[in-house]
């Protein structure tokens, strides 16, 4: 059992840039230069093909905020005009007739996602336009399930009762925080009394599984601030939580240049955070998945890690595995199991190539029998804590210095190691990034100059 002291020096030796590793490769090493989106088509269609009566996934990307939080990295449009609304609908409903022009076939549908942005940011009776263009000519898988993302400050019966009526049981909260101090910092402002509404609201109508999403290593974050949000947490209970470590990234997101450094917790600090959220969620009855991940007994992500089917992909972890996600929308990244695709990034270029009867898509990679082989072997990692290779992979010219990466890791304690598998222990289930970076052959071989990836800590 490593002191107090020791686990500083692990994490002050291990707290480096490192991709959270939703896809392999990650999108700074994908080969853009090899992809056309013919072979893009080509991939997707084979995917369907091989997968039909499994179904798919799709995730819906609504970039509209009404505000900028600051600590935000996704891809968003600020804006108060909500006459944007319709013309973006319909050109998600355009782009969706084209992916089922490739596949050629009704499509099955098993999961939707609706992400942002702020997906409540839309009327429920928009949502409900845009749910019906996307499920018009497919059909519904049995296990289906619908979720989606939504503010607590603009969410409102009509919003919940909507799309439950066109079956959406899961909600996920984003709430961060709920000291004043914290939320004015961010410019992420919500009550208890909101996050109370819309959980009982929820609850009431129908839904089955509520998500709060909390960050840990906020700017004027405090110990006692994060300890009194977790109480507040304990009074509502929601089926999951996810408790993100900030991405301080001011270079990529110029938002977050509102405050500096000095804002933000030491190292030392923000793992004390994590350890103090942590502990309190365990007390208050809530199990480790993965990575970032808390639920409560029986919940369905609960229930397919112990039966080894927990999946990650670009939405995070799920219960569901379909081998083709398709994602809808301005920056949304689809996912073929052979190649992957991000669309444009800006708003006014994704309506313009949408409505000329283009696909969207702007770059992407395709996978390399080796990408494929490190890509089920950190996603064993991530979501079943072990990773297993055979006499075939090891004549892959990345094995050998993998395992000498490895190695490292088990002499400090986080992978139990032989010469087919590993095994995360519990000290290594706060270092999964390290870990996977440790398997990472196409990081090593380049290497940044400068820093692309947040801290893993």
């Amino acid at each position: 059992m490593p002191t107090e002291t020791n686990h500083q020096d692990l994490i002050q030796k291990y707290n480096v840039a490192a991709p959270r590793y939703t896809s392999y490769p990650t999108m700074p090493y994908w080969d853009t230069d090899s992809f056309d989106q013919q072979s893009w088509k080509q991939s997707v269609k084979f995917s369907f093909d091989e997968s039909k009566t499994d179904g798919i996934s799709v995730y819906i990307h609504l970039p509209f905020c009404e505000s900028l939080c600051t600590y935000c990295g996704c891809n968003t449009r600020i804006t108060k005009n909500h006459d944007v609304e319709e013309p973006y609908i319909n050109a998600v409903v355009r782009e969706w007739g084209m992916y089922k022009q490739i596949m050629g076939e009704s499509p099955v549908i098993r999961e939707i996602h609706l992400g942002g942005g702020t997906p409540t940011f839309f009327s429920a009776q928009n949502l409900h336009l845009l749910i019906d263009g996307i499920l018009d000519g497919t059909q519904l898988h049995a296990k289906a399930e619908f979720s989606f993302e939504a503010h607590p400050g603009n969410t409102t019966t009509d919003h919940l009762q909507t799309l439950y009526d066109l079956g959406f049981r899961r909600l996920s909260l984003g709430i961060q925080d709920f000291d004043a101090r914290v939320q004015f910092i961010i410019n992420r402002h919500q009550t208890f009394e909101q996050v109370q509404f819309v959980t009982e609201e929820a609850r009431r109508i129908g839904y089955t599984s509520i998500n709060y999403d909390l960050i840990y290593g906020l700017p004027l974050q405090t110990f006692v601030g994060l300890a009194n949000t977790m109480h507040l947490i304990s009074e509502l209970m929601p089926d999951r939580i996810a408790f993100y470590s900030y991405a301080h990234v001011p270079w990529l997101k110029p938002g977050q240049r509102r405050f500096t450094e000095e804002h933000l917790p030491n190292t030392h600090d923000k793992c004390k955070l994590y350890e103090i959220g942590r502990s309190l969620l365990k007390a208050y009855g809530y199990m480790e998945i993965g990575m970032d991940h808390f639920a409560l007994p029986g919940d369905d992500l609960l229930i397919a890690e112990h039966e080894g089917r927990l999946h990650r992909n670009f939405m995070g972890y799920t219960n569901q595995h379909t081998k083709l996600l398709i994602g809808l929308g301005v920056s949304s990244i689809s996912d073929s199991g052979y190649a992957y695709a991000q669309n444009i990034k800006v708003v006014e270029d994704y309506l313009q190539k949408v409505n000329a009867g283009e696909l969207p898509v702007f770059k992407g990679h395709l996978s390399t029998g080796e990408d494929r082989i490190i890509r089920q072997q950190i996603l064993d990692v991530m979501c079943r804590g072990e990773a297993h290779w055979d006499s075939r992979q090891m004549r892959f010219d990345y094995f050998l210095p993998a395992l000498t990466r490895l190695k490292l890791l088990a002499d400090d304690g986080f992978i139990k190691l032989n010469t087919s598998r590993l095994v995360v222990t519990p000290l290594g289930k706060a270092f999964l990034r390290n870990i996977c970076m440790a398997l990472d052959a196409r990081l090593w071989r380049a290497i940044p100059s400068s820093q692309q990836f947040s801290t893993t800590v």
